[in-house]
């Protein structure tokens, strides 16, 4: 799928990351590092003055010589010693994803004191944890889960501290897109033009990096990459394989794990089947860890009876088979390049989920007891869910159509949502 085109620039404040600034300043000292210009040499903001309401009412509309983020400091902000106790207090917590990090913990405490934060960065984790704590809280599970992750790989000190800084700023591209569309509830509530919204803040947060700090083209990359796919599923930009940095592709298998941590049963053996459940999505040499990790935690028990159990498996097949042929009908009757590409993808995405579906081995309810019923939830839930994002993945892809093909479109959508209710 692609992104909408939305040019992104920092010659003028952004209204949704200023507003959180402004916020955290009523709690933390944020001042200017230097005097504030408009591009026509008009001094806004004098050096050293702290951040208030007044100054967002002078850049109303008015564009920069510097960007803004460059030219505030957060005096008492987020630093080394913040993230240190936030990890440590992240594994000692009695959780999934502390039994992810307690093998690597010793590792992982030892690097964060030498993690480079720019200053820039630093004031949008400090204006997160002040106005968005449950952003800086995801941010720090994403440092931590890369960093366990690439050292279980045995990487080198400068790979792991590279991967922990991505993991941290893998998401600051949210706090330029409206807090309403933010990531934490996004994949199963947000509609389609909310979710427009959200998808380009990985682009976002990519520029971010490249043109306000100094961090490594590599760490900028991984961050535009995150939530790209192996099977080109994914966005921004719908990249495949080869495409994707190594480690991109590690923060790819971090954002995919933590989402499933933040849901509502958030156990591993969860986290194991929703980036395994669709094969070549993910990359084995990342996931492959946190499979090992899951099969060392207590086996979720069995809930649900024998029929049931069954009454569900048919369910999620008639669903699956239901948008198939939904798909292969429209494809068969699209005519404009627009909606053919769109519905190549559904088709593709699709074939790649009934794989997914077929490989889990349930798909014979006749085989199937209620011994498998903890399974049969994870991998239900999960392609489902995927139902859901392959909606959104081809009305992206498509884009705007005429009135005719919209409808048709629709149609294939309705089938799409209604299956995955």
């Amino acid at each position: 799928m692609n992104a909408p085109d939305r040019s992104v620039s920092f010659v003028t404040a952004n209204p949704h990351a200023l507003a959180t600034i402004l916020e955290a300043s009523q709690t933390k000292n944020i001042i200017a590092s230097s005097d504030i210009f408009d591009n026509t040499g008009i001094k806004l903001w004098a050096r050293d003055m702290p951040v208030s309401g007044a100054l967002q009412r002078k850049l109303l509309d008015r564009q920069l010589r510097n960007p803004l983020e460059s030219c505030l400091v957060a005096k008492d902000g987020v630093t080394a010693q913040t993230l240190a106790l936030a990890t440590q207090k992240l594994v000692e917590a009695d959780t999934p994803l502390s039994a992810l990090l307690r093998p690597q913990a010793a590792r992982i405490a030892q690097e964060v004191p030498h993690l480079p934060l720019h200053s820039v960065v630093q004031l949008l984790l400090t204006a997160g944890q002040a106005s968005r704590p449950e952003s800086f809280d995801h941010a720090v599970q994403a440092m931590a889960l890369a960093g366990a992750l690439m050292a279980t790989q045995g990487g080198s000190t400068a790979e792991l501290r590279l991967a922990m800084l991505a993991g941290l700023m893998h998401d600051l591209g949210e706090m330029y897109i409206d807090p309403r569309y933010g990531e934490a509830d996004a994949d199963r509530t947000l509609d389609i033009v909310s979710y427009q919204q959200l998808v380009v803040h990985p682009h976002v947060g990519q520029l971010l990096i490249t043109q306000l700090t100094n961090y490594p083209a590599a760490l900028a990359r991984a961050v535009a990459e995150h939530h790209e796919r192996l099977d080109g599923s994914g966005y921004p930009h719908s990249l495949q394989r080869e495409g994707i940095s190594s480690l991109g592709r590690l923060l790819a298998v971090t954002e995919g794990a933590l989402g499933v941590l933040r849901g509502e049963r958030p156990y591993l053996s969860r986290v194991s089947v929703a980036l395994r459940v669709v094969p070549g999505e993910y990359d084995l040499s990342w996931t492959g860890r946190i499979a090992d990790a899951a099969r060392n935690q207590p086996a979720l028990q069995a809930i649900l009876g024998t029929e049931e159990v069954q009454a569900r498996l048919a369910r999620l097949d008639g669903a699956l088979r239901v948008a198939q042929e939904s798909a292969d009908a429209l494809a068969a009757a699209a005519t404009s390049p627009a909606l053919k590409d769109a519905t190549v993808l559904a088709q593709h995405l699709l074939g790649r989920l009934r794989t997914g579906w077929y490989a889990s081995g349930l798909w014979s309810s006749d085989a199937v007891t209620a011994q498998d019923a903890a399974e049969v939830e994870s991998v239900e839930d999960e392609l489902f869910f995927r139902l859901r994002s392959i909606e959104r993945a081809t009305r992206l892809r498509a884009g705007e159509l005429p009135a005719a093909e919209a409808q048709q479109l629709q149609a294939l959508c309705d089938t799409l949502s209604s299956t995955a209710l």
